[in-house]
């Protein structure tokens, strides 16, 4: 059964399919090359990614909610990389039940490199697109991004 839309709108659902297809395709690059070059996860890259940005640290529960996962999936990827040496949990004061995550040097190295690596996958994923294709997208994802649905 195929439905009978307008023009306009067949255009925005192609284009939305094209939007998630794309982010789906460089979202399979990033994580095959973070595997195959750095032996690790995009999630774990990502809770490094966020723990970098604040050298002091973030409490487990904002970095749950920072990365937008829950407790528990937070929790699991912190256990391995606390086990790499990668990241170190801080008591904090005058919470018992919270502990802070930040990343050791030796995860801030790590990080580093990956970070380098990333910034390049990214580029030559966005390489087809000229500086003003590059700007004109970006500022119709984020008129997207402001619609209440």
């Amino acid at each position: 059964m195929s439905l009978d839309l307008p023009r306009a709108e067949k255009l925005r659902l192609r284009l939305w399919l094209q939007m998630l297809k794309a982010t789906r395709h460089i979202e399979a690059e990033l994580r095959e090359r973070l595997r195959l070059e750095h032996g690790t996860t995009l999630p774990r890259f990502d809770v490094m990614a966020a723990l970098e940005r604040r050298p002091d640290g973030l409490k487990m529960s904002e970095l749950s909610r920072r990365l937008m996962v829950s407790n528990g999936n937070v929790t699991g990827i912190v256990d391995r990389l606390v086990e790499d040496g990668l990241v170190v949990r801080v008591e904090v004061e005058g919470d018992r039940r919270a502990t802070r995550v930040r990343l050791t040097n030796d995860g801030r190295r790590s990080f580093e490199a990956m970070a380098r690596k990333h910034a390049e996958w990214i580029q030559q994923c966005m390489d087809p697109l000229g500086d003003r294709e590059v700007a004109e997208t970006t500022a119709a994802l984020e008129k997207i991004r402001k619609v209440e649905i």
